[in-house]
């Protein structure tokens, strides 16, 4: 299934002692690439869940931040280690008098400050245990919302597919009266010309015309990327950098398919061809 690397997920749970909450954004990105905000005491946590993240997701930038609040019940029955609070209060009464702009702490910020509760009636690890599961919950909440995502973009390159073939089609049905025309066209200069050349002069530039302007083997090309696109399309795993490379074949051919007109209308179907090619690539630069 196709999924995206653009993806937000919030999860948050609540409980006696407080309450936490995950929130992790995914950006499009050439690898994978894990950030951490994580509060004092959490810090732990972090080799654990960048390696469930690795066994989740394979390409994005993504960033996860942690929250988490003690509930006013909790922080009132634990117990202060006084040292450490006077300590903190000096540094506070020292900084408050170099910043006069400074908001005054909370009692609950301050009972989050590192050291200042000695003992709690929290449970570390019933708390670590609850935040790891929240984590997961909102990992497979963020892999939802790429494969969504993902299938948005799946449906948008399939319309564009869809395109290209009918260009190529239309080209591949017009290119026998085109040649026929540019034939004509010689002919009718030499005749208007009322200049004798040798017939087999004549047949030998008509040949060499049509070994220019001869584009079959480049749409049949265009058809078969369109087609393995398709198949990738289809395929599990992460496959944007292989519907990358197949943007670049299209796109040169594409070129060269231009490069090869000797009418406008040929001009203009390679130029539509870019068209369609270029709004894919964008698009394909977001799936994982």
């Amino acid at each position: 299934m196709t999924a995206s690397m653009t993806a937000f997920s919030r999860q948050e749970a609540i409980f006696e002692w407080g309450s936490i909450s995950w929130e992790i954004r995914s950006v499009n990105q050439r690898y994978l690439e894990p950030t951490f905000r994580l509060p004092e005491g959490f810090k732990e946590l972090e080799f654990p869940l960048r390696d469930t993240l690795r066994k989740q997701l394979n390409r994005g930038k993504v960033e996860c931040q942690l929250r988490y609040n003690f509930t006013e019940q909790a922080a009132s029955v634990a117990n202060i280690n006084a040292e450490n609070a006077a300590n903190l209060a000096k540094a506070l009464d020292q900084l408050s008098n170099w910043f006069k702009e400074l908001r005054p702490a909370s009692g609950l910020e301050v009972l989050q400050y590192p050291g200042i509760l000695a003992e709690s009636v929290i449970d570390n690890d019933v708390m670590k245990n609850a935040t790891i599961e929240l984590f997961n919950q909102a990992i497979n909440d963020l892999i939802s919302a790429r494969l969504r995502e993902g299938d948005a973009l799946n449906a948008m390159i399939l319309q564009r597919l869809d395109s290209i073939d009918a260009i190529v089609s239309d080209i591949q049905q017009q290119l026998p009266s085109i040649l026929a025309a540019q034939k004509q066209n010689l002919i009718d200069k030499v005749t208007a010309a009322n200049v004798e050349l040798d017939p087999m002069r004549i047949e030998a530039e008509i040949v060499l015309l049509a070994q220019k302007s001869d584009v079959a083997e480049e749409l049949d090309r265009l058809l078969a990327h369109t087609k393995e696109v398709r198949r990738q399309l289809k395929q599990k795993g992460p496959i944007g950098r292989r519907l990358d490379f197949l943007m670049q074949e299209l796109n040169r051919e594409a070129n060269t398919l231009s490069s090869k007109s000797i009418v406008i209308e040929t001009t203009q179907h390679a130029v539509e061809l870019k068209v369609l090619i270029e709004q894919m690539r964008e698009q394909i630069q977001n799936i994982e």
